[in-house]
């Protein structure tokens, strides 16, 4: 087992490797705690030293072994080299991360759904799937481009969202099939777009919130079909919001006050 848990752990680093096993990483003690409080599956954990040196780590590793996970021993430099972290604070576990599929996202009345279009930077995906489970939203759809949910900083970005949160990855068909079938209202963030302001608040239909790339924004295919498009009013000479930011102050402002 343990040297078939540091395959594992290197295998995890690769998307492909994580479709294969649908397996995930999770590292540091944070999210390794989010993990075991959320009934997340680990299959085992790799530990180091620096585990020991905090009462938060060696309750953590006592939480572990309690539960029956499987823990292989590792020098410091060894889990620094297993880890995606520079700090990887003595721990890094192999996970069975919850498997959502979009039948199962089910939106009901005034409900708000966020949804990402080709947005790359994992550490934006995950924080906005930390913000959006925060405030209160149904769930979170990834389109292509976007980065993979199961992604080690992707998870640790989301410090444990995206173990309670339902969050599914799709295609374009499959996702417009769901829209429809939902009667959600699509709604797209562009920075030529009305006032986020002035958009009405608590529609019976679900709304469907879609944010973009910085670069590109939201693709034309999936604009065309928006009943609405908004923006975030901004002061003269200031370019734009980085995507994180600007989902978080859409979305407060669609599941704020009524």
């Amino acid at each position: 087992m343990p040297k078939a848990l540091i395959t594992a752990i290197r295998d995890l680093h690769r998307r492909r490797g994580r479709e294969r096993r649908g397996q995930a990483l999770a590292e540091g003690v944070r999210l390794v705690e989010e993990a075991l409080a959320a009934g997340i599956p680990i299959k085992g954990a790799a530990v180091s030293p620096a585990l020991q040196t905090t009462p938060r780590g060696r309750t953590l590793e006592a939480a572990l072994a309690e539960r029956g996970v499987a823990l292989e021993s590792v020098d410091d430099d060894a889990l620094g080299e297993l880890a995606d972290t520079e700090h990887p604070q003595g721990v890094v576990a192999v996970i069975e991360p919850p498997e959502w599929t979009l039948d199962r996202l089910r939106p009901g009345p005034a409900s708000v759904v966020l949804v990402l279009d080709g947005v790359q930077d994992p550490g934006n995906v995950g924080t906005m799937a930390r913000t959006a489970f925060a405030l209160g939203a149904a769930g979170l759809i990834a389109l292509k481009g976007t980065a993979d949910l199961a992604n080690p900083k992707v998870l640790r970005s989301s410090m444990g969202a995206l173990f309670r949160f339902p969050a599914a990855m799709t295609g374009d068909t499959e996702f417009l099939a769901w829209l429809r079938e939902h009667g959600g209202s699509l709604v797209v963030a562009d920075a030529e777009g009305e006032p986020i302001s002035r958009l009405p608040r608590r529609s019976k239909a679900p709304l469907v919130l879609v944010v973009g790339n910085e670069g590109a924004g939201v693709r034309p295919a999936l604009a065309g079909s928006a009943a609405a498009k908004v923006a975030i009013p901004l002061q003269p000479g200031a370019e734009s919001l980085n995507v994180a930011v600007a989902a978080g102050i859409l979305l407060y402002e669609v599941l704020g006050a009524p």
